[in-house]
């Protein structure tokens, strides 16, 4: 039997605010990436958003194997906690959110893991990606994702300052004061 890790995000900028989702689909032997999806959700909360990238990352790895165990992996504690059934979903938004997740696998076939923001990089670049294209007006296409690239290395330290030599400071003052018509 096939095993799928989901890794899957989804954010807003203010909440609520644009939102988006991000949803990759890893093969559990392999490590290789089998598809990803993402997209833009309007007006919308962080916890909306989590949720629909969890929808979606669910359904992508059903098409890919209806059969297959899924190890659901999520930056998100609330989530993973309220589909992992040890915390109660008061919201009703995100109740039916909740249910419409829970129906796309059984739930033998599900495990839900909370993982670190840092281990969750592929799936929040692609939900930023969603909602750096709903900005424009456009849909996310897996096309111009980068997503599955390696996160950018950082520029090197600066070196250290020369302190063997005086620094020289020159100020500036704007606008007239006491000594401005002497020339000072």
């Amino acid at each position: 039997m096939r095993q799928f890790a989901v890794e899957a995000d989804g954010g807003s900028r203010g909440n609520p605010g644009p939102a988006g989702y991000g949803a990759v689909v890893v093969d559990a032997a392999t490590g290789q990436t089998l598809t990803e999806t993402a997209g833009f959700l309007g007006t919308a909360t962080n916890n909306t958003a989590e949720y629909h990238g969890l929808i979606a990352g669910l359904r992508a790895a059903r098409d890919l194997d209806p059969e297959a165990r899924v190890e659901v992996r999520m930056d998100s504690k609330l989530v993973v906690e309220q589909m992992a059934g040890r915390w109660r979903i008061k919201h009703p938004g995100l109740q039916e959110l909740a249910a419409e997740a829970a129906e796309i696998l059984p739930p033998g076939q599900v495990a839900y893991v909370w993982i670190p923001r840092a281990e969750n990089q592929h799936a929040d670049r692609l939900a930023n990606e969603a909602m750096d294209a709903g900005a424009r007006g456009e849909r996310w296409s897996p096309a111009g994702s980068t997503a599955d690239l390696p996160a950018a290395t950082p520029p090197p330290a600066a070196a250290p300052p020369d302190l063997s030599t005086p620094t020289t400071f020159v100020l500036l003052r704007h606008g007239e004061t006491a000594l401005t018509p002497e020339k000072r």
